[in-house]
């Protein structure tokens, strides 16, 4: 196998290197054992995750899979260069960066008992491609778009797998790392993985009880011999955030939902539970207005643009996040971000700028040419998911449209119709708050903006921006390609394709005697597993 030219620092031997080591060491540290107590703020719409496009399934079901490789758990932020061996030991481009070769382990079983092999890998990413009609029993598959490039995975043996690209794809292995990209079993029909999914993880699934609860308990099989220390997890639905932020403070949970603390209740936690540990991160969510562009007047691009020209996001920083949010296109904003425009690039794009009264003044101007006026507003329901991150902006927005004569009333929606509505794109007007599992343009950009993603909600599509995120991802050299983003930045404010208004901070908080658990600074999604997790008490 040929690997004369790779895209990857050598970050998998390092990571071999790094495994082996840790496994020789003395684990006397670390106690074995408890049950890893969390609350859950919603209701998963199912246990497939390969199906699923929310932080509601990925918390609670990540530590059931494996991938074939992972983000770290121990290194705060995410990159190519923290992505370390799952159930792939190894892997190596060929010298034309299209074969990404994984040499896979040995001897891992699934929970059911059935060995892992080449033929799970094979299967799940031709389902996810819709290779020989394998797709037929997915309800949806959100991230298909990742892999335009990718032919086949090809296989040689029971342990090594091959993918195959049309051209280069720098990002394909941050995309593997992400949680939304576990290695499924190809005996296990999805309509037995959307309820009671079978995985190689670090902890089987119990049960799932819509509304209650989810339970795992130790994988005893787990091909790291040593792992995971706890015995169980469990998740228990709390619909109020202030009750589940309560029973967290009296010691009820152990650790918070992800990112559920907003940065005004830290003070509140930390005074009622002055030892818990609490950390604000940004959290990889960006608040987002959403116009489904096909749906009159909406229709009129003159519209969309007021519309955007009216978001003051300075308000929204300082009510939900007391100004620690970031500002931002399309990619997570600097610092965290690994894509981000440079400040001065971001205050230049339309609508970004400190003189937001004449941005009023432009938008309503605008709409008066339409017709539109305090006497005859233009009234519309905004649509939004029943949890305070989302109607706490939304409320916001609605003040703010009424500077442009429109007004409207929240459509409050709970999660499984929420996301069912944007999959059939059946609403006009949206607030959304748009989680991105990785920060790759190829995770972000391309799966919430190109014509033809599942995920482009608002039916935007334009093939000046298709043309560039095809040049980008392809693009071996950083710098080159940080450079094409910004210009789909540029095109995408421009466009008012989904207006942002802000990238997300939020706190996380454990109690004292969780050890080693770390929340990621550039995502909230892939450090869930909880394998390294263990209770000192």
């Amino acid at each position: 196998m040929r690997a004369t030219r790779s895209l990857l620092k050598p970050v998998a031997s390092i990571a071999l290197l790094c495994v082996a080591i840790a496994s020789a060491s003395p684990a006397s540290a670390q106690k074995k054992g408890g049950t890893l107590r969390l609350y859950h703020n919603d209701n998963p719409p199912s246990t497939s995750l390969h199906e699923e496009a929310t932080i509601a399934s990925v918390t609670p079901f990540a530590a059931i899979f494996n991938n074939l490789v992972v983000f770290d758990p121990a290194k705060v932020h995410e990159s190519i260069d923290t992505v370390i061996p799952d159930l792939a030991e190894s892997w190596s481009w060929d010298s034309t960066n299209t074969k990404l070769t994984f040499k896979l382990r040995q001897g891992v079983k699934w929970h059911d008992g059935q060995p892992f092999t080449a033929k799970d890998v094979q299967c799940t990413w031709r389902m996810l491609i819709g290779k020989g009609g394998e797709t037929k029993d997915f309800h949806r598959n959100p991230r298909k778009v990742w892999y335009t490039k990718l032919q086949d995975v090809s296989i040689n043996g029971d342990y090594e797998a091959t993918f195959e690209l049309s051209e280069p794809q720098p990002s394909l292995p941050v995309l593997l790392a992400s949680a939304f990209s576990p290695v499924y079993p190809c005996h296990v029909p999805q309509q037995v993985m959307r309820t009671k999914p079978v995985g190689t993880g670090p902890f089987k699934f119990v049960e799932f009880k819509r509304g209650e609860q989810v339970r795992l308990v130790r994988n005893p099989d787990y091909w790291k011999r040593d792992r995971p220390y706890l015995d169980e997890i469990t998740f228990r639905m709390i619909d109020s955030r202030a009750t589940r932020v309560l029973a967290f403070a009296t010691g009820e949970y152990d650790i918070t939902f992800p990112s559920d603390v907003s940065i005004p209740l830290i003070k509140d936690v930390k005074a009622r539970a002055p030892h818990a540990i609490c950390e604000m991160t940004t959290t990889g969510t960006q608040i987002n207005l959403m116009v489904n562009r096909v749906n009159p007047p909406f229709d009129n691009p003159d519209i969309r643009k007021a519309m955007s020209l009216a978001l003051d996001r300075k308000p929204f920083n300082t009510i939900l996040m007391e100004g620690l949010a970031r500002m931002g296109g399309a990619m997570l904003a600097k610092p965290e971000g690994e894509w981000g425009m440079p400040p001065e690039m971001v205050s230049s794009l339309t609508g970004y700028g400190p003189d937001t009264e004449k941005n009023i003044a432009e938008a309503q101007a605008v709409m008066q040419k339409l017709g539109y006026s305090d006497a005859r507003p233009l009234q519309i329901k905004i649509q939004t998911r029943n949890l305070p991150t989302y109607r706490d902006p939304a409320v916001i927005l609605t003040d703010q449209l009424k500077k442009i004569y429109i007004t409207s009333e929240l459509d409050i929606l709970d999660t499984p119709r929420w996301y069912a509505r944007l999959a059939k794109k059946d609403y006009t007007i949206g607030l959304n708050v748009t989680g991105v599992s990785v920060d790759d343009p190829d995770g972000n950009i391309v799966e919430n903006y190109s014509c033809k993603s599942e995920r482009n909600y608002t039916q935007y599509c334009n093939a000046e921006v298709d043309r560039l995120l095809a040049a980008q991802s392809s693009e071996l050299d950083k710098e080159k390609r940080k450079k094409i983003v910004w210009d789909i930045e540029r095109l995408l404010v421009e466009d008012a394709a989904r207006p942002i208004i802000l990238h997300s901070s939020a706190g996380n908080c454990w109690q004292p005697y969780v050890k080693n658990f770390r929340p990621h600074d550039n995502s909230q999604y892939n450090n869930l597993r909880f394998e390294d997790v263990w209770l000192d008490k």
